[in-house]
């Protein structure tokens, strides 16, 4: 990687921040065999229908690599956000079946899977390597939390909070769902449980997950995203190539059996960004410079 503009001296300077980073592992020729060949789960066919043309050389702006300059740019958005006292923490909840029993921040990056809970996280790695050795993939769940955002952000119509902030994780490949706080739990429960009732410290529970009426409430924002299991599995499937003849297809290559340990940074990152654009809204950022304002 190399930063082209923007930093001087440990310092931003006010230019747009400018870097690249260069693919030195590529491997485009074990796409060959497969390159007329839509493969099922992947954007080969909706691609193709929209442009008539696609990169089959490892999906193009379908590819995970695309995240790499929303996890760069949401690190600076992070180093904003500390500025203010706002966190950011994203861990894989779920896979494979296997979900944490405990929440426990301190072991996110003590672990592969970048779970919560260790113990959860040692099973779910086994898991995940045994349907990998099998030609297969998993799907889990992606837990955030964004602490100490003050309360008034978003707005009351097409800008929600939660509306910006579901559509920046929904623009992820690989995510299929987005829930706030209690989520699609709340289907199930009375409003005497869902309502978050509030005392002279503030609210007393969190279903809501840190907004009502699209605004902040100063609560932790607290969302989940599902993710997909991996297309890419050596498993045999059946699918059609450019012609519309019938096929079977095998991926082989490189390919994670689960996506969750390395979508946790990127949600992080969209989580970041979207704060810090409603933070500039509200004009917050001005305490960065003038805390006195």
């Amino acid at each position: 990687m190399h930063l082209l503009s923007g930093v001087f001296e440990g310092k931003t300077t006010g230019t747009p921040i400018l870097m690249i980073l260069y693919n030195e592992d590529a491997r485009p020729e074990a796409y060959d065999e497969i390159k007329d060949l839509f493969r099922p789960g992947h954007a080969d066919f909706t691609y193709e229908k929209k442009y008539g043309n696609r990169d089959y050389r490892g999906s193009g702006r379908a590819s995970g690599r695309e995240t790499a300059g929303r996890v760069a740019a949401g690190a600076v958005a992070k180093k904003m956000l500390a500025g203010l006292g706002i966190e950011v923490t994203a861990y894989t909840l779920r896979a494979a079946g296997i979900g944490c029993e405990t929440i426990d921040l301190s072991v996110i990056e003590k672990n592969p899977m970048r779970a919560a809970d260790l113990a959860a996280a040692a099973e779910m790695e086994r898991r995940v390597v045994a349907l990998g050795k099998k030609g297969d993939s998993t799907g889990g769940l992606i837990e955030c939390r964004i602490q100490w955002l003050p309360a008034g952000l978003g707005e009351p119509v097409f800008d929600k909070f939660e509306a910006d902030l579901g559509k920046g994780v929904l623009s992820l490949g690989g995510i299929k769902g987005v829930e706030f706080g209690a989520g699609f739990g709340c289907v199930d429960m009375l409003g005497s449980e869902h309502n978050d009732n509030m005392g002279k410290e503030g609210f007393l529970t969190n279903n809501a997950g840190g907004t009502l009426g699209g605004i902040t409430t100063g609560e932790t924002v607290l969302f989940r995203a599902a993710v997909k299991p991996t297309s890419s599995i050596e498993t045999p499937q059946r699918t059609i190539n450019l012609r519309g003849e019938e096929k079977t297809i095998v991926t082989e290559g490189r390919h994670d059996p689960c996506l969750c340990p390395r979508m946790v940074p990127v949600v992080e990152a969209m989580a970041a960004l979207v704060s810090v654009d409603h933070l500039l809204r509200l004009g917050a950022m001005r305490y960065l410079t003038d805390p006195e304002s």
